[in-house]
């Protein structure tokens, strides 16, 4: 037996489907674990220095499309 929500968000997902969208999975780091901001110091400091990361930044900023951003 399907809820309402069920109904609901199946519908949703057609209409997406018929829009020509498909949907995808994707697993990303869990920001609430313990030890993630240390680990993510830990790598930031690995590249604090690295010419090509700073190209890299510099490069983001250059092409970021960041109008209308709070």
């Amino acid at each position: 037996m399907t809820t309402p929500t069920t109904q609901r968000v199946q519908k949703h997902r057609d209409a997406l489907r018929a829009a020509g969208m498909r949907p995808v999975q994707i697993w990303v780091p869990d920001t609430r674990q313990e030890g993630f901001a240390l680990e993510c110091r830990r790598q930031s400091r690995l590249v604090a220095n690295d010419a090509n990361e700073t190209d890299a930044l510099q490069w983001l900023e250059t092409v970021a499309d960041t109008e209308g951003w709070k």
